[in-house]
């Protein structure tokens, strides 16, 4: 679990829902149903119609990794550690000795690189291939952040709307005083729904899938010079100082 992820939705969520008990609200009083289908069927209507289905697919495959870790993702200092590994073996036993040591690797990215350096692939090549299928993952993750952020720019807009809905509701009813409560109670849950889902849900999933993009690159940019000082057969000590010089400071 991505504790960071669960924590900072429940704390949203129970700010809220306290806050709401302490003015001497209920919790019944902000559960509508037809405000939440106007608000939540209208904004998935509206990003269903704003992107295509392989991108909404996308959405939700980045949507496992916002409350989930990915496992399959290395610690920064555990793969400078790996390549350096590599890169003394690589130099004393040659490239191909590395054959072995490639289906040990489950990061699908360092794998691939890896098997390019053995295949004897030329370095401008190399780079050149990692490089873009850099950009490729940032391109594709970055459509599945833009799903949730359209999303939080929709949401809004559409709880207006249901609030608007519900006052036509209660202007429709002026005569039946029973009817009232609950068509106001519609345009305020409405308005609440969609600014609340918005910057608690949509908006931070978005920003928490670039926070993720941003860290797999970080790692694939390691991985890639790491594996051009295999090739190239770099000291492991100046290739480890070199890698070091990308880690984040903790």
């Amino acid at each position: 679990m991505n504790n960071a992820s669960i924590i900072g939705l429940l704390l949203g969520v129970a700010a809220i829902l306290g806050g709401n008990f302490i003015e001497g609200g209920r919790v019944s009083s902000i559960v509508q149903g037809s405000a939440a289908l106007i608000v939540f069927g209208g904004t998935f209507g509206a990003t269903f119609l704003s992107f295509s289905i392989k991108d909404m697919q996308r959405a939700a495959q980045a949507l496992r990794h916002v409350f989930m870790n990915d496992k399959l993702l290395p610690k920064d200092y555990f793969l400078v550690s790996e390549i350096i590994d590599l890169s003394a073996k690589a130099r004393k036993s040659g490239i191909i000795s590395l054959e072995r040591d490639v289906q040990n690797i489950k990061y699908t990215y360092f794998k691939r690189a890896l098997r390019l350096v053995i295949d004897g692939i030329d370095p401008k090549l190399l780079r050149k291939a990692l490089e873009q299928e850099i950009s490729s993952l940032e391109l594709e993750k970055g459509r599945a952040a833009k799903v949730f952020e359209s999303a939080g720019g929709f949401a809004p807009t559409i709880g207006i709307i249901g609030a608007v809905l519900g006052l036509i509701h209660v202007m429709e009813n002026l005569g039946n005083p029973a009817e009232l409560g609950s068509g106001i109670a519609v345009a305020f849950v409405a308005t609440v729904y969609g600014v609340g889902s918005a910057n608690l849900l949509f908006l931070p999933i978005a920003k928490k899938i670039m926070n993720n993009l941003k860290h797999e690159i970080y790692l694939q940019e390691i991985i890639t010079e790491g594996v051009l000082g295999v090739q190239s057969g770099k000291n492991p000590y100046y290739l480890r100082e070199y890698l070091n010089s990308f880690i984040l400071k903790r």
